[in-house]
């Protein structure tokens, strides 16, 4: 049977990090190989608080690994509308690396190869063909893909759940490797399909969910809010097949295989064990999580925004959960800065007195989100209102655009949210910049 250990937190994070390496290594599995090169996938997308891998984790494997002898890189490549750089200084994971000799690869700044991915439509499953999508993957990725036999892969997702896709953890976690403009297209209902493709191309030796804390309605939850959405689990959840520990970190949130669609079809392509009662669980006993959590963002929204949804077409994967799990952030978390008095439109399927109703309550400003709702009533709403106060957010999910268009709307600036001066954030995106970097940013400042 495929084997996953939780193991408990409570006697130091050193120590069970330790005892996932030696589980692994018992059974035969190997932490170095002969380049004795590892590479780290954190999960850094943001240096929002309860959304990234927690220091203390991180520095306990690069510890464990720099003792057997292992040349140690960390790397990420943080969420649409953020840079990594700016990322890793502000968690302190830039201090963590330098203080153990760990290298970090800014993957947003690196040079990229484009990959193609085979994929199949229902119909295409019976005619036998099928389409290709391509993304743009950092060399570092490359580099991975092509020496898996000399080189250690080590993914360290962070045990959430996700407004768009369900859980976000180590197949999750492996989304940060597509540069941003390409991870924007398709954001939509494809988004569990595409989970897939990269997971195929790309598999860690070994995955370790943090699981210190578990946030729950979403992995972006108002810290406002935090006493109700972070769950103190204190665990560690590892393992070789990636699917098998995902299975079960969903089902540390009271989530079945048959909940998350990414999980689902990974174990339909044989990519992993998906099947709860063939994978053998070391260490705490999973029949004691009993409660099932919310994933879905939770239904609170401020009441001076206008959310106008489309009838016939509404991902909840982009256009939808994104926008608004945006929206509560800068709302909740910074009530004394936040303005409202504008409207966010979405989705496919709207009344053809939209504008009638909008001026009536008092809205003439507002965010147009996706494809769908811009080319059905982007226009009109601009014709009307003015193009400098209709914003357009493009593709299914350009955070960078959406970002931007809040933070004007609301009377805020990306500097309200950056815990730096605006020289050492200008320094850095500077930095980012010299360096190549294909982050997709806000430039609300």
């Amino acid at each position: 049977m495929t084997e996953v250990y939780i193991e408990d937190t409570n006697q130091g994070i050193r120590s069970a990090v330790n005892r996932v390496f030696n589980q692994i290594e018992k059974v035969g599995g190997t932490i170095l190989k002969k380049s004795k090169e590892v590479y780290i996938k954190v999960n850094g997308i943001s240096f929002k608080k309860h959304s990234y891998t927690s220091l203390v984790v991180l520095e306990a494997v690069i510890g464990y690994l720099k003792e057997k002898g292992a040349n140690v890189y960390v790397m990420e490549n943080s969420t649409q509308a953020n840079l990594t750089r700016v990322v890793f200084c502000i968690t302190g994971y830039k201090k963590i690396c330098e203080k153990l000799g760990a290298k970090i690869i800014y993957l947003d700044e690196e040079d990229t190869f484009t990959y193609e991915f085979k994929y199949k439509t229902s119909a295409e499953e019976i005619s036998g063909g099928y389409n290709l999508r391509t993304y743009r993957l950092p060399l570092t990725i490359k580099k991975i893909i092509e020496n898996r036999d000399s080189i250690t892969y080590i993914n360290l997702p962070k045990l959430k759940t996700h407004s768009m896709a369900v859980v976000t953890l180590g197949i999750k976690n492996q989304w940060g490797f597509p540069i941003h403009a390409d991870r924007g297209k398709d954001h939509n209902y494809n988004l569990h399909s595409k989970l897939v493709e990269v997971f195929d191309v790309i598999k860690p030796d070994i995955t370790i969910i943090d699981g210190i804390e578990g946030t729950i309605h979403g992995h972006y939850p108002p810290t406002a809010w935090e006493d109700k959405h972070v769950i103190p689990f204190n665990i560690l959840i590892g393992g070789v097949d990636t699917l098998a520990v995902d299975v079960v970190g969903a089902r540390i949130f009271g989530l079945t295989i048959d909940e998350v669609p990414h999980l689902k079809l990974a174990y339909e392509r044989g990519l992993g064990e998906g099947d709860l009662s063939k994978i053998k669980i070391i260490g705490k006993d999973l029949e004691t999580y009993k409660e099932k959590y919310e994933w879905d963002l939770f239904q609170k929204f401020p009441e001076n925004v206008k959310i106008v949804k489309g009838k016939d077409l509404l991902c909840r994967e982009g256009c939808q959960n994104n926008p608004l799990s945006l929206l509560q952030w800068l709302a909740f978390d910074y009530p004394e800065k936040f303005k409202g008095g504008w409207f966010i439109v979405m989705g496919k399927g709207h009344d053809d007195d939209l504008i009638h109703h909008l001026k009536a309550e008092g809205y003439t400003r507002g965010l147009v989100a996706g494809y769908c709702a811009i080319e059905e009533v982007g226009q009109k709403l601009r014709k009307e209102f003015g193009r400098r106060k209709v914003y357009f957010s493009g593709t299914c999910n350009n955070l960078a655009e959406t970002t931007t268009a809040e933070l004007k709307l609301s009377g805020m600036s990306a500097l309200d949210l950056v815990p730096l001066s605006s020289e050492e954030l200008m320094e850095l995106i500077q930095e980012a910049q010299k360096h190549g970097t294909t982050a997709l940013i806000t430039t609300a400042f």
